[in-house]
């Protein structure tokens, strides 16, 4: 593995907010049939209410995500993943990721994941466990913020 994927490699797999379940041979597999991509700051890696067939991994920098309903907008970081909504059930963005400044991260298409986890079915359901906890606390931190317009007591 060349030093700047094992580099990369330690970000993602550090990562508390990311995709915890993975091994360091998870990683390996998927770092090597990732393409590397770079955002400048104000571009979408997604966008909302269009079709994504892939996600991102982040590596360095930071996106917010634009929920319509949340503000101040949550950011994601570096291991953190986005567009995970739309790879598992196919149907467009519910919302905007945006960099802040230069974000740089690995894409992954539907077909090389589901080639991926054909191949290797444990990588498949360490993935899709991470996807649900992952899913699950993000859920869980839009739940527990106050309505908007609510005043406090």
């Amino acid at each position: 593995m060349a030093k700047a994927t094992q580099q990369d490699v330690s970000i993602l797999a550090a990562a508390k907010q990311g995709l915890v379940y993975l091994t360091a041979n998870d990683w390996a597999l998927i770092a090597d049939k990732a393409t590397r991509v770079t955002f400048k700051d104000g571009e979408h890696l997604v966008q909302r209410r269009q079709a994504s067939d892939g996600i991102y991994l982040l590596l360095k920098g930071s996106a917010r995500v634009e929920i319509p309903s949340q503000i101040p907008f949550p950011a994601i970081g570096a291991g953190e993943i986005c567009g995970e909504m739309s790879f598992l059930d196919e149907m467009p963005a519910s919302v905007n990721v945006v960099a802040q400044a230069t974000v740089e991260a690995y894409y992954l298409d539907r077909a090389t994941l589901q080639s991926l986890f054909e191949l290797f079915p444990h990588l498949a359901s360490r993935f899709y466990r991470s996807l649900a906890s992952n899913l699950s606390r993000r859920l869980r931190e839009v739940i527990a913020k106050p309505e908007l317009g609510a005043k406090k007591k």
